[in-house]
This record gives C-alpha cells, sequence and structure tokens, in this order.
C-alpha cells in the first residue's frame, strides 16, 4: 500500500526553467562571459547547482569555480524566484494527498530550497526536504531518497517518486522506487502523466483512503 509520495522541484512543483536561465546567466555576466547555451541550460535545469556550475564555465579554465561559488552565495535569489511558476493543479493535488500519505522532496537545488517553500506558501506540506546541500551525495545518487525512506521507515514499494528527466529516473532506480514521469514521455517510467490530478487515476492511488501513519 502507498503511503509516501517524493516530488522533484524543478520541472514538476514549479516550471523554473526561465528562472534558472536568467539565475545563470547572471553568474557569466558578472565574470564577463556570454549566456549560455540550450545545452547548457538543459544541463543546469536537472543538476546540482555545483555540476552546473562547472559545466557552464568548464570553456574558462582562468576563473576559480569558487570564486563563482562564492559570488552564487552572496546574490539576492529573490528576484528569480519572482520568476518561477507554480504547475497548475499542484495547491489541488497536495490537499487532497497530504492527509493521506507522507509527501516528501528530493532535489538538486541547494540554499534556493527553503526560501522557495515560504514564499509560495508550501512548506507545510512537506514533511522532508532533501537538497543537494544536506545530502551526502546529489542526485542521480541515491542517498537523499534513502534517506526520505528510513525516515518515514517506508520500502520502496510502499512509495513512489515523481520526476521529469533522466537524473529523476535513475535516482528512483537507484532505489528501486516506482517512478512516475511528469510531462516527458521519453523517460522510462511506470507510468507518465501530464498533471497532477491525473496521478490520483493511477493504480497505486486508486481506491486508497487510508490516512499516513495508519
Amino acid at each position: 500500500m502507498l503511503k509516501l509520495i517524493v516530488f522533484d522541484c524543478d520541472g514538476v512543483l514549479f516550471d523554473s526553467r526561465e528562472s534558472n536561465r536568467h539565475f545563470y546567466n547572471h553568474l557569466l555576466h558578472h565574470f564577463g562571459k556570454p549566456p549560455m547555451t540550450e545545452e547548457e541550460c538543459d544541463f543546469a535545469h536537472i543538476h546540482s547547482t555545483t555540476d552546473a556550475i562547472a559545466h557552464i564555465f568548464r570553456h574558462y579554465p582562468e576563473l576559480d569555480l569558487q570564486e563563482v561559488d562564492r559570488f552564487r552565495l552572496s546574490c539576492d535569489y529573490g528576484p528569480f524566484l519572482q520568476m518561477l511558476k507554480v504547475e497548475r493543479d499542484l495547491t489541488t493535488f497536495l490537499d487532497t494527498v497530504h492527509p493521506r500519505y507522507h509527501l516528501a522532496i528530493s532535489t538538486n537545488r541547494t540554499n534556493t530550497m527553503e526560501p522557495l517553500l515560504q514564499k509560495y506558501q508550501l512548506r507545510h506540506y512537506f514533511g522532508k526536504v532533501m537538497t543537494a546541500q544536506n545530502a551526502t551525495r546529489p542526485k542521480p545518487a541515491p542517498d537523499a531518497l534513502l534517506e526520505i525512506l528510513t525516515h518515514y521507515d517506508c520500502r520502496a514499494d510502499e512509495s513512489i517518486y515523481i520526476g521529469d528527466s533522466t537524473i529523476d529516473q535513475i535516482h528512483a532506480a537507484s532505489c528501486s522506487v516506482p517512478f512516475i514521469a511528469f510531462k516527458n514521455r521519453q523517460l522510462d517510467a511506470a507510468y507518465h502523466v501530464d498533471g497532477f490530478m491525473e496521478i490520483l487515476a493511477l493504480p497505486p492511488f486508486a481506491g486508497q483512503q487510508q490516512a499516513k501513519g495508519g
């Protein structure tokens, strides 16, 4: 029986591609470098901040990546949070499932995750939030998802992970957690959906009335 739903953040809870693009281009501009390519934007969208910076700045060996990271940490992320778009049926879905299941997040965001949840008034839905900052290793390594499973004392087959990228697909598979591919039909997944409310009709959810902890 399903007890735990784990969410990715970018591309699932939020449409954050343009926010990410502006943020990383801001870093590049500060160091006098041109904007990201589309390939670099794709990479940054699904990888940890550390990996994204290393990839985006790989052509500029004269720059100290630690200096780039120091500048990143000094930035006011507020303007970039304004560019995020909450997925259209997210809050309706969360209101429906929150009384019945444990909800958690496993994301490759770092220090922006908590401010983001607070700004959009979503923090109270999620009991456990794992990021590339507090996990031993970022996704696709299994560490964050394993910690979530341990925290809730749930088996893999009592859980499900919702993601939108190959990183998420590998992350879920590394823990044998069933995977829901969100708005990405190219992924290898147990289920594919184009919106949150579709999830309620999937076999793991259909007909379940048991409250969490039951």
